[in-house]
């Protein structure tokens, strides 16, 4: 599967399908986009026609609000019809705003409240280790949500029982939900944070396919070090007048604002 084409059709699904419900989150779905798309193409081992297999590697989208670009990547892996994300945001719909695992083939956990992620994923990974299984948990992570002290209570408790088979890709996109990080909390020096907490740590262009892929090779980064990619984003990636601005957070395409956003992503 080609992981930059994949990319461009998570766009275009949470595109409309954020449009369609009138919801929102679709600058945190773009930042996220090509770390998906990576994960999914080339290095999650899944089989989507046995969701519940015992063998799989874990995934967990921490950031819950981006869920739309998850429910996109699933239908384009067949865990689902693509045809269900038509019903995305509808009333009586299991594809909700921010990611649910009622239902839905693929997701392993409920997220959204902020700070959930890492602490569920510490669990799924530490299990595994304990039964001597080769599966692998990833957690995606908002650079706003690491201002929550959950995150590096449960980094403590990663670092402490040697979750190698752990990783933490941080969406480090530099906005939140009302403004920068930098002004809300600010997280710098944000490398060092992380390697003080006891984890291997890269830095790498979110964007880049070739550097994602790369580094998700290298995992382990260190045997006994759980591993954390601060993976740096831009918000809206992939439509102009959407990129570095807050504004779109919250806010949904519509009429020619959507027509714009459409165009610039069909011709990408």
């Amino acid at each position: 599967m080609d992981s930059v084409k994949l990319s461009q059709k998570i766009r275009l699904h949470a595109l409309r399908m954020t449009n369609r419900g009138e919801s929102s989150h679709i600058g945190s779905v773009f930042s996220m986009a090509d770390i998906l798309a990576v994960l999914y193409a080339c290095i999650l081992k899944y089989d989507s026609k046995r969701p519940e297999w015992e063998e799989r590697d874990r995934f967990i989208l921490s950031k819950g609000h981006g869920g739309a670009g998850v429910y996109a990547v699933l239908a384009e892996c067949g865990f689902f019809p693509i045809s269900k994300l038509d019903t995305h945001y509808q009333d009586g719909s299991d594809l909700s705003g921010h990611v649910s695992h009622k239902g839905i083939p693929g997701v392993d956990i409920s997220t959204g409240s902020l700070g959930h992620g890492l602490p569920i994923g510490t669990g799924m990974a530490l299990a595994a280790k304990l039964d001597d299984l080769n599966r692998r948990t990833f957690v995606i992570l908002s650079d706003g949500e690491c201002d929550e002290g959950s995150n590096w209570e449960a980094a403590l408790f990663a670092s402490h029982h040697n979750l190698d088979n752990l990783t933490v890709v941080v969406d480090y996109n530099k906005i939140q939900s009302l403004t920068t990080v930098k002004k809300t909390l600010n997280l710098e020096p944000f490398r060092e944070k992380w390697e003080s907490f006891g984890w291997a740590v890269k830095e790498i262009d979110g964007h880049d396919h070739y550097q994602l892929e790369s580094v998700f090779q290298e995992i382990p980064f260190q045997e006994g070090y759980p591993n954390c990619i601060i993976a740096h984003t831009v918000k809206g990636k992939g439509v102009s007048f959407m990129e570095n601005k807050v504004l779109w957070h919250y806010r949904t395409a519509k009429g020619e604002e959507y027509d714009a956003a459409l165009k610039e992503l069909e011709e990408a």
